[in-house]
């Protein structure tokens, strides 16, 4: 896996880190080409649709003109949610690489394995790509709220 995109993902979850977001960054790339690029914004834009997937699927979008993502990855710092896996699947990504396992939430592996329950095109999957990286800033930003909430 390109590791490369992974660490543009990073740079994204620490712009939203910087900006009072839970720290999720993702990047779609196609043809070994960043197209498209998003980070959680929920807090910002007061929208619970605002997860970084959901960014960067409708900035890739957009630039090709076209809902079907043939053809393009997707590198996310964390797990996708169920919402984030059905947009990724519905948009036809053919891979899925993410870093950080989410046990509670996840649903490419984890809490729920949505690439099984669902009949559609079904994407390849990595997980734990540069999870130390990834974990830790969630891990620090979560530390960080329950510092603040004592």
């Amino acid at each position: 896996m390109q590791s490369r995109f992974m660490l543009d993902a990073i740079a994204l979850a620490k712009q939203a880190l910087a900006e009072g977001e839970i720290p999720v960054g993702a990047v779609i790339v196609k043809d070994g080409e960043v197209i498209a690029t998003g980070r959680n914004r929920r807090e910002e834009k007061h929208n619970p649709l605002s997860h970084a997937e959901i960014e960067a699927i409708n900035n890739a979008s957009k630039r090709l003109d076209d809902w079907r993502l043939d053809g393009c990855t997707i590198y996310v710092t964390l797990e996708p949610c169920i919402m984030c896996m059905g947009a990724i699947i519905n948009a036809r990504i053919d891979t899925l690489v993410f870093g950080a396992f989410d046990l509670e939430k996840g649903c490419a592996d984890s809490a729920m394995n949505a690439k099984q329950t669902l009949s559609l095109q079904k994407p390849e999957i990595f997980g734990g790509i540069m999870e130390d990286e990834c974990s830790k800033i969630l891990k620090d930003f979560f530390n960080s709220v329950r510092k603040n909430e004592e």
